[in-house]
């Protein structure tokens, strides 16, 4: 699997023409909301993971370079660590029929001066994240990764920060109306020191999120 492609058994199940449009998507590249000087440096390769089964969306922030390179979302050593937290291998977590994978970039954004990645390029979630999630109303439970996906998915129930955010995750997660929302921290290997000191999430964040993988992600 790579990038967005339809030659699977998924191409039949009416998001083809969605991916391809996804797939062929150059708005940062042609008309980018900064003008020319805002322009992506680079050929857009857009990456995500769309179908009508999977019943989790993994909400992320924007591909990587590795990602970028191979077209395969979370192949690098943030997926190794998301799919320790879901308790899944790659083969799983790879499936189309478990989990959708949709960031709020679809495009690797490139590098700051300081070598970190930029945010998710702003004309990309405006533009297609409405229409992709109204395509999977099978969806039951949303895992937002980092602020951007927080933002979007929770709207003015997000609080101030990524911390405060999470540790709320419980007033997401237990409603009576909606889809479910679990909110995460970036599985970055740079957050290590995060998990160090908010040990309460994986004693009490991750066995929930284990068990609703292991129940909706068969």
């Amino acid at each position: 699997m790579s990038d967005i492609s339809t030659d699977t058994p998924e191409a039949s199940d009416g998001l083809d023409a969605l991916r391809h449009r996804i797939a062929a998507c150059r708005l940062c590249r042609d008309t980018p909301l900064k003008g020319e000087a805002g322009r992506l440096p680079h050929e857009p390769r857009p990456v995500a993971v769309i179908s009508t089964k999977a019943r989790i969306l993994i909400a992320g922030q924007a591909p990587g370079l590795r990602v970028h390179e191979t077209g395969l979302p979370f192949n690098d050593a943030s997926g190794d660590r998301l799919r320790q937290w879901l308790d899944v291998d790659r083969e799983q977590f790879y499936d189309r029929d478990r989990f959708v994978i949709v960031p709020m970039g679809f495009c690797f954004p490139g590098y700051d001066d300081k070598g970190s990645d930029l945010p998710p390029r702003r004309e990309c979630a405006p533009q297609w994240r409405n229409e992709v999630v109204a395509a999977m109303p099978q969806v039951e439970l949303v895992l937002t990764i980092g602020q951007y996906a927080q933002a979007w998915h929770l709207g003015s129930r997000r609080l101030k920060t990524v911390t405060e955010t999470v540790r709320n995750w419980r007033s997401y997660f237990h409603t009576n109306t909606g889809q479910r929302v679990l909110a995460l921290p970036h599985p970055s290997w740079r957050n290590s020191g995060w998990l160090k000191n908010n040990p309460w999430f994986e004693l009490e964040l991750l066995p929930v999120l284990r068990e609703n993988v292991k129940n909706l992600a068969k």
